[in-house]
């Protein structure tokens, strides 16, 4: 049986953290910092971390994965086309890996940076997404790399999913993803719903995460730019015709970038 928690790290990261609680080991997806897995850790006697996962080669998913390998000696998945500290392992598209006894298909998903990839478990009944910074809940990561066709076909396939994949990105971002979804669709009910759910949630000091993408095809904007009013949004935006979906969410993911 496999238990996941969020370990907090920074301001809004998250480290994800798979437990394999009948055999005491675990694993963790993108540690920037080591302190919140070696207190997780020494909190729980007798565990193993066996496996280090990780998305793109950013500092806030890194930074702690040297650390963690000399003090664990855990096995570290990467990109293999990023420098990825510590890697014993280099990952491309359609690669398949077992971890705590889950089966993972890789996937590249270029756009925040060039090599970027995707961990998913196809279960049956809950898929799991491990996606770092490409799709969040309510939005996207920004084109620090990636070009907005690369960045629309990688979301295109974290799309194409089950809907009960259950997504967990990396950032505590879906408040103020949400609140440009509601200026991109300010009459979709399932946007502004989420909204007042989720600043409960985060007044109660609640995690927002993870998602699924059953609700992120009905409340993010940068899976739906096939929608007529969010185009028409992106229309107004840039006093264009955005005659393609790329187009729309290249003016989205502009628009949000100064939000």
């Amino acid at each position: 049986m496999i238990q996941i928690d969020a370990l907090p790290a920074f301001t809004d990261n998250y480290i994800w953290l798979l437990q394999d609680t009948t055999n005491k080991r675990c694993a963790v997806v993108d540690p920037g910092d080591a302190a919140p897995v070696l207190s997780w850790l020494q909190a729980h006697p007798g565990w193993t971390l066996t496996d280090i996962l990780v998305t793109h080669h950013h500092a806030d998913h890194t930074g702690g994965v040297a650390e963690l390998k000399n003090v664990t000696d855990a096995r570290v998945y990467g990109p293999a086309d990023e420098n990825i500290p510590a890697r014993d392992v280099g990952l491309t598209d359609g690669q398949r890996i077992e971890v705590l006894g889950l089966d993972f298909q890789l996937f590249a998903v270029p756009g925040h940076t060039l090599g970027h990839i995707a961990y998913y478990h196809a279960d049956a009944s809950v898929p799991l997404l491990f996606c770092g910074d490409t799709l969040f809940a309510a939005g996207c990561g920004r084109l620090f790399e990636g070009t907005p066709e690369q960045m629309h076909r990688s979301l295109s396939r974290l799309g194409a999913l089950p809907d009960a994949t259950l997504v967990y990105c990396t950032h505590e971002y879906t408040l103020s993803n949400l609140r440009f979804a509601v200026a991109v669709e300010p009459n979709n009910p399932d946007v502004t719903g989420r909204l007042e759910e989720v600043t409960r949630w985060r007044a109660q000091n609640r995690i927002s995460l993870p998602s699924t993408l059953a609700l992120e095809h009905r409340t993010n904007p940068f899976l739906r730019v096939s929608q007529p009013l969010v185009k028409q949004k992106a229309d107004e935006r840039t006093g264009t015709d955005n005659a393609s979906p790329v187009a729309v969410f290249a003016a989205l993911r502009e628009w949000k970038n100064t939000f």
